[in-house]
């Protein structure tokens, strides 16, 4: 259960960052301008958050634009990255073996031990995607230890989106702007500072440590009225949360030939979807043949051989591949998970070199309503 709302001047973000070091989370990550692109790295202090700095995004383009007298730090929507990385590793060994003196095999697990850390400026979408991981990896007969480390380390603070980006379409999703769970606290920029709630127990000792005035009903009104706003202001939309039936109606509909001569099979859409788990497995060998590590490592069913069976591959043509991700994050994820694998970031229609819009294929898909037009 959420906290009363508190309100953080802006003069005084460096006093939360101080708050959560004292209370044990050593290591910071929030977003930074880096490389034309909003992204995480450790940060030190609210002096290296994006101040003044807005997105543009559309189909295959994403730029920065930077407002001089801007003074918010949060007035973009997002970058590539997700938390997925910090949670599901885009490469990280899951045990080792060597040689012991009398040439046997002796295997060993790796060390699951990770730095407390705080994220700051986590978007709705992105805790949406993190309990659809959360189901996936830990809510199992066989929870995942590596996942499970990862995600206890994790202190979260969210922030609620004020300014979408043209590519965004959570709101048709249920996924935003506005976080509502999932969070350790959640804040909402206003120009003079950030009204703040607390989600959880470590959240409510951080809050507490910082001795913060009420929000005033004003501060509190201007905040809903902004996601609000940035719901109202989402131009794309997907028709249905569960799509899954009109989809498999459609396995043969001749878009999707349409699609696949476009799509480049790069795997993009599936490296900053903030759900999407594929992996692949290897052994990695030591040159001296003494030891080695098996690997998980991100995968995407774009690429031929994550369909290789035996002596084929399964979907060799991309058309194929392009609606096996499409159905499978569309449709059947709601017998898995009991909801669609999408949460409306858009960051796959920004990403992708050559500008395809899921939520256009998908409009495309059911102009007909002929399942085979």
């Amino acid at each position: 259960m959420a906290t009363s709302a508190l309100f953080l001047p802006r003069s005084s973000v460096d006093s939360l960052f101080d708050a959560l070091r004292d209370q044990g989370f050593s290591r910071l990550v929030g977003p930074v301008a880096r490389d034309g692109a909003i992204v995480y790295r450790e940060i030190a202090s609210a002096a290296d958050l994006p101040r003044g700095m807005r997105d543009r995004q559309a189909p295959g383009t994403y730029r920065l634009e930077t407002q001089h007298d801007g003074v918010r730090m949060f007035s973009w929507a997002n970058g590539p990255q997700a938390l997925k990385p910090l949670t599901f590793a885009p490469r990280e060994p899951l045990w080792r073996c060597a040689r012991d003196e009398s040439g046997g095999l002796t295997f060993a697990d790796v060390e699951r031990e990770h730095e407390p850390t705080a994220v700051i400026g986590v978007r709705a979408c992105d805790l949406a995607a993190l309990q659809i991981h959360q189901q996936h990896f830990l809510e199992s007969p066989y929870p995942d230890p590596h996942y499970a480390a990862r995600r206890a380390s994790l202190f979260l603070v969210a922030v609620h989106c004020s300014h979408p980006a043209d590519t965004c379409f959570c709101a048709s999703t249920g996924d935003g702007p506005r976080a509502e769970s999932g969070y350790d606290l959640a804040m909402s920029e206003l120009d003079e500072g950030f009204v703040v709630t607390a989600g959880t127990d470590p959240g409510r000792a951080v809050l507490a440590s910082l001795g913060l005035g009420a929000a005033s009903s004003l501060q509190r009104e201007e905040a809903d009225r902004e996601v609000a706003a940035a719901a109202r202001g989402q131009g794309r939309s997907l028709p249905s949360r569960n799509l899954k039936d009109a989809l498999y109606a459609r396995l043969e509909h001749p878009h999707w030939d349409h699609v696949g001569r476009r799509c480049l099979s790069c795997g993009n859409c599936t490296a900053v979807c903030p759900t999407c788990f594929c992996h692949a497995e290897q052994d990695a060998p030591a040159l001296n043949g003494e030891s080695a590590e098996h690997l998980r490592q991100w995968d995407s069913c774009f690429t031929a051989v994550h369909s290789y069976m035996g002596h084929f591959l399964v979907r060799e043509e991309t058309r194929l591949r392009y609606r096996q991700w499409l159905t499978h994050k569309l449709g059947s994820w709601h017998e898995q998970y009991g909801r669609s694998g999408c949460v409306g970031c858009g960051r796959c229609i920004a990403w992708c070199p050559v500008g395809i819009d899921i939520t256009a294929e998908v409009a495309t898909l059911m102009e007909s309503g002929d399942a085979q037009p």
